[in-house]
C-alpha cells in the first residue's frame, strides 16, 4: 500500500530525473532544453514508458510522437478520461512547465495501481510531443493529432538544421502519413484535464496551492512596418521629419496604455527592428511585432479595432506610411463548466479553498477542446516564474495537487457510474 505523500515524493523524483533529459548539462542553472523528436525526447519517452509500465499501464507511441499510457478499466468499451501535457520545452526553460502535467497524473495512476483502485473508465496519460513549437515553429502538434485537427502542411515545417517535421518524425519511428488515424473519437472520451504550473503570481498572492482555470486566453499577433524618410539628424528641421521610430514609439506607448486600461487584456511589443539604425540618421523604417491576449474574445477584438484606428491616426499625424498584417490568431477557449465545477468540488474535498482564475498562456487544451470538454488545474509556482531555469514548486503543493486530482477521479467515478 502506498499513500499520496509517497506519490508526491515519487513525482518529485521523476521530475528531477526527467529534467536531465536535456541538451543542457545543468538543469538547475542552465534550464531544460528538450525539443520534439530529439535525442532528449527519446530519452524522456524511454523513462516515461518505464514508469507507465510500472504503474500497470498499457503503453504506445502514436505517429505524432505522443507517448500514451492507459490505465485500463475492466470494461473494454468504457470511455476514457485523458490527463496530459507536453514534454517539450522552450530553450533553457524550467523543469515543470508542461512535464508536471504528465508526471503528476502518472504518479497518481501508480498510486491507484498500488492500491488496486479501479475505475469504470479508462485513464490515459499523454506526454504530448510538441506544444511549444520551439523546433519547428509550429505549435500544438501532439494535441492537434489526438484531437483530429492536425494539418498535413505542418509536416513541411523546417527546423534550424533544415530537417522537416516529416523527416524528424520518421527518424523518431513514426509514420506521419498516418497521424490522422491516431485521433481519439469524441464519443469515446469523458474529458481532458491538464495540471500545469500557473505561470503567474495569483495563487502565490492568495496563499493557495492550486486553482481552477476558467478559460485559456485568446491570442493574436501582428506585424507593423512603419515607413518614414531617412535624413541627417543634424540638418533636417524637427517639424519636417518623417521619423519612423518616433511613430513606432507612439504606437508602443498607446498599446501599453490600452492593455493597462482593462483587466482582461495583456499585450506586448516583443520585437523591434530599425533601419538604417545609425546614431546620426533619422530612422527610415521601423518594424515591430504586436501580441494581444485575452480570455474574452470580444474584449480582444474590440481592442484590436481600437488599436488599428489609433495606428492610422498616428501615422497620419506624423506623415508616415505603414503596412500592417495579422499573422496569427487563436480564439479563447472556455473550460467546461461541469468539469471545472467537479475540480472545484475536488479542491474543497482536499481541504483547499477553491479559486478560479484564467490562463494568460496557451496550452494543449486549445487543441483538445475540438475533441472533448476540457478542464485545467493550476499549481502555485514561486514568483509566477516560467520559461526560465528559476521555475520552482514545492512538494507540499504537489501533494495538494495530487489530492485534488484523486478526489476528481473519485467524483467522476461516481458520476460515470450514475450515467
Amino acid at each position: 500500500m502506498t499513500g499520496l505523500k509517497e506519490s508526491a515524493s515519487l513525482t518529485w523524483e521523476w521530475l528531477e530525473e526527467i529534467a536531465r533529459c536535456s541538451q543542457t548539462a545543468d538543469p538547475d542553472r542552465e534550464g531544460v532544453t528538450r525539443l520534439c523528436a530529439s535525442d532528449e525526447h527519446r530519452q524522456a519517452n524511454d523513462k516515461l514508458r518505464q514508469w507507465m509500465l510500472a504503474a500497470g499501464m498499457q503503453v504506445r507511441m502514436d505517429n505524432a510522437a505522443n507517448l500514451i499510457g492507459r490505465y485500463p478499466s475492466a470494461a473494454p468499451d468504457a470511455k476514457t478520461l485523458i490527463f496530459g501535457s507536453h514534454q517539450d520545452t522552450v530553450p533553457n526553460g524550467g523543469k515543470y512547465d508542461g512535464i508536471l502535467g504528465v508526471i503528476a497524473p502518472l504518479a497518481l495512476v501508480h498510486y491507484f495501481n498500488q492500491n488496486q483502485i479501479a475505475f469504470p473508465y479508462h485513464i490515459d496519460v499523454i506526454a504530448f510531443s510538441d506544444e511549444e513549437g520551439t523546433r519547428f515553429q509550429s505549435t500544438l502538434l501532439g494535441s492537434k493529432a489526438i484531437s483530429g485537427t492536425f494539418e498535413p502542411a505542418m509536416l513541411d515545417a523546417v527546423d534550424a538544421q533544415g530537417t522537416t517535421m516529416r523527416q524528424a518524425l520518421e527518424q523518431f519511428g513514426c509514420r506521419p502519413e498516418l497521424i490522422s488515424h491516431d485521433a481519439y473519437q469524441p464519443e469515446e472520451v469523458l474529458g481532458f484535464v491538464e495540471l500545469h504550473i500557473e505561470q503567474g503570481p495569483q495563487l502565490e498572492q492568495a496563499d493557495l496551492p492550486v486553482g481552477v482555470v476558467s478559460a485559456i486566453t485568446g491570442i493574436e499577433r501582428h506585424t507593423l512596418s512603419i515607413k518614414g524618410k531617412a535624413g541627417h539628424a543634424g540638418t533636417v528641421p524637427m517639424n519636417m521629419r518623417q521619423d519612423a521610430l518616433v511613430g513606432a514609439a507612439q504606437v508602443i506607448h498607446y498599446f501599453d496604455q490600452l492593455c493597462k486600461g482593462q483587466d482582461d487584456l495583456v499585450g506586448v511589443v516583443g520585437k523591434i527592428e530599425n533601419f538604417p539604425n545609425g546614431v546620426n540618421v533619422i530612422p527610415q523604417q521601423t518594424d515591430i511585432t504586436i501580441e494581444l491576449r485575452s480570455p474574452n474574445d470580444a474584449s480582444r477584438l474590440a481592442a484590436r479595432s481600437t488599436l488599428l484606428a489609433k495606428i492610422a491616426q498616428i501615422m497620419a499625424d506624423y506623415d508616415l506610411g505603414y503596412e500592417h498584417q495579422l499573422i496569427y490568431q487563436q480564439a479563447a477557449v472556455t473550460c467546461s463548466e461541469s468539469l471545472s465545477s467537479m475540480l472545484a468540488q475536488a479542491t474543497s474535498a482536499a481541504g483547499i479553498e477553491p479559486m478560479q482564475l484564467f490562463s494568460g498562456a496557451g496550452h494543449d487544451g486549445l487543441a483538445v477542446t475540438h475533441l472533448t470538454d476540457i478542464a485545467m488545474l493550476f499549481m502555485r509556482c514561486k514568483n509566477g516564474v516560467s520559461h526560465h531555469p528559476d521555475e520552482a514548486i514545492t512538494q507540499a503543493d504537489l501533494l495538494s495537487a495530487l489530492d485534488v486530482l484523486q478526489q476528481f477521479c473519485l467524483l467522476l467515478k461516481g458520476d460515470s457510474t450514475r450515467s
